[in-house]
């Protein structure tokens, strides 16, 4: 998945919920700055942090790791 869908993922199941950022933050455990800087596409959040915005969100998030193939 491409991190822009991912962003807007999260930020519309965040808003159908009617979370808002701070809320999140504080569910997540995750700084303000952080998920607002997610949300606007300007940060670059780690593996943990979209694990604990995904779980505070009720979202399974999930990577795949694939080897580039020499053709």
């Amino acid at each position: 998945m491409h991190f822009e869908k991912l962003i807007k993922m999260i930020k519309e199941r965040r808003e159908s919920l009617q979370v808002t950022q701070e809320t999140l933050a504080e569910l997540s455990g995750v700084g303000l700055r952080t998920v607002k800087q997610f949300e606007s596409g300007k940060g670059n959040p780690t593996i943990i942090t979209l694990q604990k915005l995904g779980d505070a969100l009720g979202l399974e998030i999930t990577m795949k790791i694939k080897t580039k193939s020499n053709n």
